[in-house]
């Protein structure tokens, strides 16, 4: 017969991950420290410590098992918050409430898997009750809370997209786990694991008294923790180090000084020292740390080929020519490199010029090979799973409005529905051409302009911006995804180019990177600005970005090789020459 009973892997019987089981522990032994936010690739053993906590970490509450409840990716508000109980409606006819996720996990650990691919909207949620303490719940005619006090774990792979940064410094500590072992260890974990699926029942009880003890110990932390002090010295010290990082706001600083103090209480110490205050700074940091230094991206590596910069058209053609000869438009961008000999230089950008756009502007130097597309039209087919011109959101039923208002019949004959959620999420992807040939007829200068209007435009409606700079023979994140800065015009103005144009390879980041990001919310509106002089022979019409897409022209050359008008036909995407922005604010 065989037994439906399940084990988890024992906490104390992983190999390895000595940061992350410290992170883990600190926190069970100080939950105000704020969970742990763990990142690493697939097989680092991220859920399994996460897993296996429950069964060394004492309830928070009373006695007994740790509740141990895990967010699924596909959860709704109502699954994590709590709803209106339909059941006790129909039999009892009484408003009653029933308890979400946060009111499982009270007490114990909640588990969020792949956090980084969780709605925006539930994460706040659940940041916000996990800093507070407290579930409020006022929706479907209820009015309700409760508390919830849990140790929040997060996991999630960096291959599948970043968590944005405001939320990642909501976690107290950050974990970055690698997947490279030692021969030794790789034996060990095997050796371990081999043992556990043999025998589940057995194994768990050869480590027993190791999570135990465990346990024990952090329950005498968490009395120690009552009584440990902490010098004005190691205060001033934190501080400073915090303002070196230069991180945001004093969040670090809390976090920090609770981690020390916890790390003291876990040491035996009755005061915290600089030892405690080192063992954590890498935990407390690793998330919220920014370089102080000059924003502007280091410049790539250049071939070691490279010639003179010649800056002619003629040189242009002929650079072309070599490019068109090689495998792919890959390989013609790395041929390029005669731009790349030139140092990387910096324009400052041009008053910020209006960008609108619509078909009226959408105009071509060959308009009888190019068909204007304009953003939100689709095409008659699905591009890469997401149809712009339908809506992605789907109204949820009222229950408590649909009962109230029939109250002796089930099910009801006219059902109400949830109101649509306003403010959709709108994404700003530029797509920043920061190749040598950009610095040519001030081109650099004027595509900055438009990209301060967009950024502007951005801002005063709240939406978010990203932007990615393609040049210097490699694609570079100069802005994550952020709501859109007041002023970027400073931190514009420094931005360099030189080098060859990587062009296939940013709008394969670029695809990929809206994927993530439609997938992680799939009402998102996504519109993309390439800003580029065309100057590539890649071939891009494999290429599908989700969402609205505009190509910018800013070739400014006296003779228009056309590439511009070609690459958005290619990528179905509306066509804006930059001169006509110009001429149009003239």
């Amino acid at each position: 017969m065989t037994s439906n009973t399940s084990f988890d892997f024992p906490f104390t019987a992983v190999a390895g991950q000595e940061q992350l089981k410290l992170a883990l522990l600190l926190n069970a032994v100080n939950p105000l420290i704020g969970g742990v936010l763990i990142s690493g690739p697939r097989g680092s053993a991220k859920s399994t410590l996460a897993r296996g906590l429950a069964g060394v970490m004492p309830a928070f509450i009373s006695e007994g098992d740790v509740p141990f409840a895990t967010l699924p990716l596909g959860a709704s508000e109502d699954r994590l918050l709590g709803a209106l109980n339909l059941e006790q409606v129909l039999q009892d006819k009484q408003v009653s409430f029933q308890p979400g996720l946060l009111s499982q996990a009270h007490g114990g650990v909640l588990y969020v898997d792949e956090v980084n691919l969780l709605a925006d909207h539930l994460v706040d949620q659940l940041l916000d009750v996990s800093a507070s303490g407290v579930n409020r719940v006022e929706r479907d005619g209820l009015s309700h809370q409760h508390e919830a006090k849990f140790l929040l774990v997060g996991t999630m792979n960096p291959d599948e997209g970043e968590l944005r940064p405001q939320l990642k410094d909501r976690f107290g500590f950050m974990v970055n786990l690698g997947n490279q072992y030692s021969i030794e260890e790789r034996v060990q974990i095997v050796r371990l694991r081999d043992q556990f699926d043999q025998d589940p029942s057995g194994f768990c009880e050869a480590f027993k008294y190791k999570q135990r003890n465990l346990k024990q110990s952090i329950l005498q932390a968490r009395e120690k923790l009552q009584q440990v002090g902490c010098a004005d010295e190691i205060r001033f010290n934190i501080a400073e180090l915090c303002q070196q990082a230069n991180i945001d706001g004093v969040r670090g600083d809390i976090v920090w000084l609770r981690a020390a103090m916890t790390h003291a209480a876990w040491c035996n110490r009755q005061s915290v020292t600089s030892d405690d205050v080192q063992a954590v700074a890498e935990l407390v940091l690793a998330h919220r740390r920014h370089e102080v230094s000059d924003p502007t991206p280091p410049p790539s590596r250049r071939p070691e080929a490279s010639k003179p910069p010649q800056l002619d058209s003629s040189q242009g053609q002929s650079s072309l020519q070599q490019s068109k000869a090689s495998e792919q438009g890959d390989m013609s961008e790395q041929a390029q490199g005669e731009w790349g000999s030139m140092p990387p230089q910096s324009l400052a950008a041009d008053q910020a010029i209006r960008v609108t756009l619509s078909a009226k502007q959408a105009t071509t130097s060959n308009p009888q090979n190019l068909r204007e597309v304009t953003p939100g039209k689709s095409k008659g087919s699905h591009r890469g799973g997401y149809r712009h011109d339908v809506q992605q959101t789907s109204q949820s039923v009222d229950w408590f409005r649909s009962l109230s208002r029939q109250p002796q019949q089930w099910p009801p004959e006219n059902l109400s529905f949830k109101g649509a959620k306003s403010g959709q999420t709108i994404l700003h992807l530029v797509l920043l051409d920061t190749s040598a040939s950009s610095l040519q007829e001030n081109t650099l200068a004027k595509a900055k302009a438009v990209i301060l209007d967009l950024a502007q435009q951005a801002y005063l409606a709240r939406e978010h911006l990203t932007i990615l700079g393609f040049g210097q023979d490699g694609v570079t994140e100069l802005m994550a995804r952020v709501r859109a800065p007041k002023d970027i015009a400073n931190w514009l103005d420094e931005v360099p180019a030189g080098g060859g144009t990587p062009f296939r390879q940013v709008l394969q980041q670029a695809q990929s990177y809206l994927q993530q990001e439609h997938k992680k919310d799939s009402a998102l509106l996504s519109r993309t600005y390439l800003l580029t002089d065309g100057r590539t022979q890649a071939d891009v019409a494999d290429l599908v970005l989700p969402g609205e897409l505009a190509l910018i022209d800013t070739e400014a050359s006296a003779i228009k090789r056309g590439r511009g008008g070609d690459i958005a036909q290619a990528l179905n995407a509306q066509y804006v020459s930059l001169d006509s922005l110009f001429e149009t604010e003239l």
